[in-house]
């Protein structure tokens, strides 16, 4: 993992560009924000710009850690109960945007119509009744490590994770495949088309389901369901791993290509699943860390805790990040939108 730990002069200057977008902007959510963000993204220190560049370009690096963010927490305030109606202004608002630049330097950010109401910034905290599910705001059961969005042709190439709360002192668990060790043989195998990912609970229904107005949205959201539903029914196969054989990117997510892999292929997923085991490493995120994960390159989850549901519970934001907004056109309703259906 690549680390920058920001001097007091460049966190001074990443509180000058957020100045003028802080006193713009109450939240990222807005399109015009968005549409500035990259150019301001320019202004921030030659140094932090310069391991972004390393780590997009070199690929020497499955994550890229930076240390040293400003968070006030009275200012941001309780963890929320739920991620629905985020309040505007948003309290989080100085370090969402400094985030948001950052991840700018990797590409774009984008969101899902079928994740968090379609917001871009989500939010990871624990939610009452979510305890034992696999998603992000599940707590006492470990999070599987995963590739996010495993199954989805359009899934991120970045998965940023901003650090605003952790007294727990929660784990993330990654591993980069460049420290996984596999057979030949069980390699071939998983660089085949042949295994297949259904899609996790975040894109099943919920909020996506809603009467939509604007007929081209309307659209999108049809054949984003169907889209789900035939990954569902009918899981269209896949390599885990691809590219580069001598340095290969990898897609899989254990707990959802469960039951739909023939028996060479389940002992193939055996395989890399123990020696992905073996290459996990843990990370401790502290207040104004921010890890950038290579979504093509590590695999990425979470240790459980028990969470309390008093205001003081681990609290991260999180964003998606695409080298390429181009591939995900024909599923976003303008080019200045960065909501995929």
């Amino acid at each position: 993992m690549l680390e920058l730990n920001l001097s007091n002069e460049e966190i001074s200057r990443v509180d000058e560009v957020v100045d003028g977008l802080a006193a713009r902007y109450e939240t990222v959510e807005s399109e015009e924000f968005q549409r500035e963000a990259k150019v301001y993204s320019d202004e921030l220190p030659r140094r932090i710009r310069l391991a972004f560049n390393d780590y997009r370009s070199s690929e020497a690096h499955g994550a890229l850690l930076v240390s040293g963010l400003p968070v006030d927490d009275e200012a941001v305030g309780p963890t929320p109960a739920h991620w629905a109606n985020k309040p505007v202004p948003s309290p989080t608002i100085r370090v969402d945007i400094a985030f948001y630049l950052l991840s700018c330097l990797l590409g774009e950010p984008i969101g899902w119509a079928t994740q968090q109401d379609g917001y871009i910034m989500h939010d990871v905290f624990p939610i009452k009744g979510h305890e034992k599910e696999q998603i992000g705001s599940g707590s006492e059961e470990l999070l599987v490590w995963h590739t996010e969005d495993a199954y989805h042709p359009l899934r991120t190439d970045y998965l940023g994770l901003v650090c605003l709360r952790n007294h727990e002192g929660v784990s993330t668990t990654m591993a980069d495949v460049a420290d996984v060790r596999i057979d030949e043989r069980t390699a071939k195998i998983l660089s085949e088309k042949r295994f297949r990912i259904l899609p996790d609970h975040s894109h099943r229904g919920g909020e996506h389901d809603g009467v939509e107005r604007d007929p081209k949205i309307a659209e999108l959201k049809a054949r984003s369901r169907a889209r789900v539903e035939r990954a569902l029914a009918e899981p269209e196969p896949m390599a885990v791993l691809f590219g580069d054989p001598d340095a290969p990117y990898l897609c899989l997510d254990p707990h959802f290509m469960q039951g739909v892999q023939g028996p060479v292929e389940q002992e193939a997923l055996d395989v890399i699943g123990a020696a992905i085991d073996v290459a996990m490493k843990e990370v401790v995120l502290r207040p104004g860390d921010a890890v950038f994960v290579d979504n093509y390159r590590m695999v990425h989850g979470r240790k459980p805790f028990k969470a309390r549901h008093d205001g003081t519970d681990r609290w991260l934001r999180r964003l998606n990040v695409a080298r390429d907004l181009r591939k995900s056109r024909d599923s976003r309703p303008s080019a200045r939108s960065r909501v995929i259906y």
